[in-house]
């Protein structure tokens, strides 16, 4: 069994910092990207200082969907939504979840939807969020062929990354300038 961070994500209104760790050294940050509805910029190195206003204008913006590294984004609606099947709610880690799964001769699929007014400029399948009214937050899927099981979460956090504080406090100060 292993647990690997696969992005940190870090938003501000409509504004996304993702920082993407080395999977071997979470603590280290191999990319950092700048997310803005459905497109995204590189940060590359010297990030802290980054004026996020002047990024979008010197670099061309890339679909999210594109993105091969760190939070995946994809317009693929869920396999076999259509032959879900409702389960009963349930608690884990002392949060209430509406649930329901897919079985198809391939996978078995959980998914864990936590109810909540919350909107997140950013989800694992919107569609789903919209109908359950709620955000799924955990999906366990095994591969019946490979025999391999796989857990995703999405935890959401009240604070932000360090960095990604850095950067949002800078960019808020060089906007206030700008209005002076």
């Amino acid at each position: 069994m292993r647990s690997f961070y696969i992005s940190k994500l870090n938003y501000k209104h409509d504004s996304i910092i993702e920082m993407v760790p080395e999977l071997e050294f979470p603590e280290v940050t191999k990319a950092t990207y700048f997310i803005k509805d459905s497109v995204f910029y590189d940060l590359e190195n010297d990030h802290t200082s980054v004026v996020m206003s002047e990024i979008q204008k010197k670099q061309k913006p890339i679909s999210v969907y594109a993105k091969a590294a760190g939070a995946i984004f994809s317009k693929v609606p869920i396999l076999n939504y259509r032959n879900r099947r409702k389960l009963t709610d349930t608690v884990l880690f002392k949060k209430h979840y509406k649930r329901f799964e897919i079985n198809s001769p391939w996978n078995y699929t959980r998914y864990y939807i936590y109810p909540t007014d919350t909107i997140l400029p950013y989800s694992f399948y919107k569609g789903v969020d919209y109908e359950y009214n709620g955000r799924i937050e955990r999906i366990d899927s095994y591969d019946k062929q490979k025999d391999i099981f796989v857990s995703m979460q999405l935890i959401p956090r009240k604070n932000w990354d360090l960095e990604a504080e850095e950067i949002f406090k800078f960019n808020r100060f060089i906007e206030s300038r700008k209005k002076k």
